[in-house]
């Protein structure tokens, strides 16, 4: 199965905070906030949706195709990508642009407050998904995840003309995208990736209800946070799967990412929806337990135990065969 991934890269600058940030917001007074939190750690690690999906699925042998803007800083991050299974061969380089910059602050609660400077992602829209088609061939499934928005309607709308399956994965570029835009990307999608607040988020932009939704795409999967994630159709289906004990909770960011990377790895393996929502929630799990998006390690075996261990020896031995050990 070929997949692309288009999408953010970028540079994560993960900080902590000793403290919860509801307890400076002051009811009554939230219509005007000026507030500074100072913080205790900063570490600066590869981060971006798209680099964050890719590697994932690197990580479970898979060799997915980067579809991304990148900076004129890019060598360093290509190398890292290319040695764990991700084809960056694609990536427009920027002659005058840094990579992307994430800054994030993440209270005790595991809270966030996030920006993001796009940096080289603006020249995103300048990517040519047919050209790069042209040499890889066509895609079985192109993942759409946060983007300059342009180049996000571009290849939504590339992927309908075309036929192409697309997954659909606004996210971060919800807050920031009009509800015709929202509608634009969503419509038709294969897989649409939210998570609760961002489906209440795309109704009250949309004006669609949350069946309306439903009813734009093939598969909707909900990530439920700590409880897991949600799959569904309109025709009906729906299961929802919890997720593995963490041994620790170091760090959220990236968690989305990694999630979406497995389950789109149960995707190319054939495997129900079910399986493919417990592959993401147990990469989920890694990301969760260290600091950094990208700094998760595990053997097949340690993978396939750990998955015994949260889901059962039946549904390890369905993922086993696809793993390599």
């Amino acid at each position: 199965m070929k997949i692309g991934v288009a999408g953010s890269v970028g540079l994560d600058h993960l900080m902590s905070f000793s403290g919860k940030f509801t307890d400076s917001f002051v009811a009554g007074s939230l219509e005007k906030i000026s507030l500074s939190f100072l913080v205790d750690t900063l570490d600066v690690r590869r981060g971006g949706c798209a680099a964050n999906i890719s590697f994932g699925m690197g990580a479970l042998g898979l060799n997915p195709v980067l579809i991304a803007a990148v900076g004129k800083d890019w060598p360093d991050y290509d190398a890292w990508l290319t040695r764990h299974g991700v084809d960056t061969s694609h990536a427009l380089v920027s002659k005058t642009l840094y990579t992307a910059h994430f800054m994030v602050t993440t209270d005790d609660d595991l809270n966030q407050i996030a920006s993001f400077f796009p940096g080289a992602m603006s020249e995103a829209r300048n990517l040519d998904l047919s050209a790069i088609m042209e040499k890889t061939g066509r895609f079985d499934l192109l993942v759409i995840s946060p983007d300059d928005p342009q180049a996000m309607l571009r290849h939504s709308e590339l992927c309908r003309q075309l036929g192409i399956a697309f997954a659909a994965d606004p996210s971060q570029q919800m807050a920031r995208m009009s509800g015709d835009e929202i509608k634009l990307l969503i419509d038709g999608a294969a897989y649409l990736f939210m998570n609760e607040y961002e489906l209440a988020l795309a109704m009250q932009k949309t004006g669609w209800s949350d069946a309306q939704i439903l009813s734009r795409v093939k598969v909707r999967v909900i990530t439920l946070g700590g409880k897991g994630a949600k799959v569904e159709t309109a025709t009906g289906e729906s299961v929802q799967v919890g997720c593995p004990k963490e041994n620790a909770k170091t760090d959220p960011t990236g968690v989305g990412d990694s999630f979406r990377s497995g389950f789109i790895a149960g995707l190319a393996w054939g495997l129900s929806h079910e399986r493919c929502a417990q592959v993401g929630a147990l990469i989920a799990t890694y990301v969760i337990e260290t600091m950094g998006t990208q700094e998760y390690r595990f053997t097949a075996q340690e993978f396939i135990d750990r998955f015994a261990q949260a889901y059962g020896a039946d549904a390890a031995a369905e993922i086993a065969a696809h793993l390599k050990k």
